[in-house]
């Protein structure tokens, strides 16, 4: 039997810091995809004074899901609320709210809450099933607020990005498919010692989904693993989060991105990195601060997709005409 019966829900938790730092970290969508783990990419459609379009993926029980939201900011009552306007079946309906109030007579502290109303169109065994998917999500959200409104040190010392381009002769298509066919990476560059590929056979809103495990061996003869999730946007862009993250991370996201010129294409290597104060050392002494870790994490993870970029322009640019390797 079919129905679609509306559910409300509510998560909260009590935050050992002042209601405006944890609304910032709501408020700025961007930053998502490091700060909450089932949150995979984001892509901001729509910005307008106080209100926002944005487009999720994200990973619900190990599936990855899409949506759209209109997102409405309120910095003085530091709230945000929220409405799907293109849901992900079998949600029929999604909306809710963040809110953060201060806690009387106590200026460090404050109460968050994350409320939610959703109709799911099925039998009564899948509504039950997205309830318990939104309930693990919302659970991990509100604590990853909670964890990073209460760090010593704030989001902005921690996050960061930078990026890395190169300048390929060749046809945006075949830059892709070097990039795409991350299977073939083991044979291809140095520094990939394993790489095991999933492509699923559905798009979301365009983007080819991949499952990434890899193993990659550091200048030091390190072998570090790590876990990825993959939105391929043929022939323009991929836009990767690594599940697991190295040591010394708290989160790494990035993207490579492909624009045509007059003389081939330009790629550029993005990357989003939120570091771990507590393993630092990973990245640079304890005694030298996060300054020095950061630009350890720069370089080391620079040069790594430098390496990679030198290598599909030697790859693309070797290849003689007309035998171009084209992307499934």
């Amino acid at each position: 039997m079919t129905t679609a019966q509306e559910r409300k829900a509510v998560h909260g938790a009590e935050l050992a810091a002042p209601p405006l730092r944890g609304y910032r970290l709501v408020a700025d969508v961007t930053q998502w995809p490091l700060i909450f783990p089932p949150c995979l990419a984001v892509q901001v459609l729509e910005r307008t004074p106080g209100a926002e379009r944005v487009r999720l993926w994200a990973l619900a029980n190990d599936e990855v899901r899409t949506w759209t939201s209109v997102r409405e900011l309120d910095p003085e009552r530091l709230r945000v609320a929220f409405r799907q306007d293109v849901t992900s079946p079998p949600v029929t309906s999604m909306s809710g709210r963040w809110s953060f109030t201060a806690v009387p007579r106590e200026p460090l502290r404050s109460r968050l809450v994350l409320e939610h109303e959703s109709t799911v169109a099925g039998p009564p065994q899948v509504d039950e099933h997205i309830a318990a998917l939104l309930d693990r999500n919302s659970r991990a959200e509100v604590d990853a607020i909670r964890v990073w409104t209460e760090r010593a040190e704030p989001p902005e010392e921690l996050i960061f990005s930078f990026s890395d381009q190169i300048l390929i002769e060749g046809e945006p298509h075949d830059v892709y498919a070097f990039l795409y066919q991350a299977d073939r990476w083991p044979e291809r560059l140095d520094h990939v010692a394993r790489l095991e590929l999933r492509t699923e056979p559905q798009a979301l809103a365009g983007a080819e989904v991949q499952r990434m495990e890899m193993d990659t061996v550091g200048a030091d003869g390190v072998t570090h693993h790590s876990s990825s999730v993959r939105l391929c946007f043929p022939h323009t862009h991929i836009v990767y989060k690594q599940t697991a993250p190295p040591p010394g991370l708290l989160g790494h996201t990035g993207e490579w991105l492909i624009t045509p010129t007059d003389v081939g294409c330009l790629v550029i290597a993005v990357h989003h990195v939120a570091l771990d104060p507590a393993a630092g050392s990973a990245f640079a002494d304890p005694d030298s601060g996060l300054a020095q870790a950061r630009r350890t994490a720069r370089q080391r993870l620079g040069a790594n997709s430098m390496r990679t970029l030198e290598r599909a322009r030697g790859y693309v640019e070797g290849r003689r005409p007309g035998t171009a390797e084209r992307s499934a």
